[in-house]
């Protein structure tokens, strides 16, 4: 794994401000002794919990999902909460020019899919995640990044707001030039949705492991069979859905082909309205910027305002705090009239991107019955809720249902990521700089 061992320790929770306020799932158990499933899937997050509930439900398989921690300890439990558009970060000519014009329209549908989907999972299993207001806030941080948007093609129901709109609509801040409003997408409580999505499992008959990490996984005569510290499994078929916490000892076909990257976010105390009015900032529309190492936040429906910076090379205490202080600066040039507000809540996790600049889900090459939904790029709420269905459908025979551009397996990243990032390296450098070069 590319960062310090406290990065990926499931026994330690993360200080979010999601978990605090949500009722914590009961404890599913460790897996003990031996079992057999039909099919075993590797992480207990969106993309794995949805698998699961689709092979269950619509093809009557029967599954076991393992944990490392317990449904939520990872990405699907403390992240923004952004179901919205996303998932890859290639620009339509680049997937016209990669995989033929069909594609680009086959990934739009599957964006727009991936958000009805979620939408349907808390309508379909009662959850309760906190859903605000629809659209979502593309921000320039820049002239060229505002020179852009206005003379890009703007999709249906988007719509251009300058400074004076911006402040008209309850959307001021101190940073930024202009926004493209997008319709699609809503917040959401992310800790809710993935402990709904797995009391629904467990309800359907999914057996779910938690503290269960995989420590082997080898080929067996019917299948696989994969370890952990208590108990054997063997399974027909696996599924690998750890997104950005994977294992590249346990499944070395990955070692190279994902990077990792460190996400921050704070969570301030409750805020007045006479704050907030003061700002500017009264909406609960999501929002985010231009720039590669993003910024992005929004309004909880108890006024607490949600801020998330990308980047940091480290998990080590003094490299956490160094970059708690970078982002509450930016913060504070966002809503400079918040500059005094505290925040109650820290934390952060890994998101998941790969050279080809695309999810995967697709086999792994030379393994019969081992498979790979992962690299989200920071858009998983949607996009991986989505992946795991499709994913559970190639398992069921169906090769073709994941989107063409996902279906391509990453290449490895042609600098070594541990030494990129050692060196100090800029992130954004590096995963701009690859991806161009394996996906020219």
């Amino acid at each position: 794994m590319l960062y310090e061992p406290e990065g990926y320790d499931a026994t330690r929770w993360p200080d979010s401000y999601w978990r605090a306020s949500c009722a914590a799932l009961p404890r599913c158990p460790q897996l003990q002794g031996e079992a057999r499933a039909d099919v075993v899937i590797i992480g207990a997050g969106y993309a794995g919990l949805n698998a699961a509930l689709e092979l269950n439900d619509q093809h009557g398989a029967d599954v076991v999902v393992l944990e490392a921690g317990q449904p939520g300890w990872g990405a699907s439990g403390r992240n923004g909460g952004f179901c919205c558009l996303g998932g890859a970060r290639l620009p339509d000519a680049a997937i016209r020019r990669g995989f033929g014009a069909a594609a680009v329209a086959e990934w739009a549908e599957y964006e727009r899919a991936a958000i009805a989907r979620v939408r349907d999972n808390l309508v379909r299993y009662s959850i309760d995640a906190q859903v605000t207001e629809p659209g979502e806030l593309l921000l320039a941080d820049s002239p060229r990044a505002w020179a852009q948007m206005q003379v890009a093609p703007l999709a249906k129901g988007a719509r251009l707001l300058d400074r004076a709109a911006l402040r008209a609509e309850g959307l001021q801040t101190g940073a930024y030039l202009g926004g493209l409003y997008i319709p699609d997408g809503f917040g959401l409580h992310p800790y809710a949705y993935v402990t709904g999505l797995a009391r629904a499992a467990l309800a359907a008959g999914v057996r779910i492991h938690g503290d269960s990490r995989a420590l082997s996984l080898a080929k067996a005569v019917d299948g696989w069979r994969i370890t952990t510290a208590q108990g054997v499994l063997q399974a027909r078929q696996v599924l690998v859905a750890t997104n950005g916490y994977s294992d590249e000892v346990l499944l070395t076909w990955l070692k190279g082909r994902i990077l990792p990257a460190i996400s921050n976010i704070m969570v301030t105390r409750p805020l007045s309205e006479t704050e907030l009015e003061a700002q500017g900032w009264t909406r609960t529309l999501m929002a985010y910027d231009k720039r590669m190492l993003l910024h992005y936040f929004r309004l909880l429906p108890d006024n607490r305002l949600m801020f998330g910076a990308r980047g940091g090379l480290s998990f080590s205490p003094a490299s956490v705090a160094e970059f708690a202080m970078r982002a509450r600066a930016e913060f504070d040039l966002i809503f400079p009239a918040l500059a005094q507000v505290e925040a109650e809540y820290h934390w952060n996790g890994l998101v998941c991107l790969t050279a080809s600049r695309a999810p995967y889900i697709g086999p792994v090459p030379r393994a019969e019955g081992l498979f790979c939904a992962l690299g989200w790029h920071g858009n998983g709420v949607a996009a991986a809720s989505e992946g795991g269905r499709r994913a559970a459908r190639m398992l069921m025979g169906q090769p073709s249902a994941p989107p063409a551009i996902t279906r391509r397996a990453p290449p490895r990243f042609l600098v070594p990521r541990k030494w990129a990032l050692g060196t100090g390296m800029a992130v954004a450098g590096l995963i701009e700089g690859q991806m161009r070069a394996v996906s020219a």
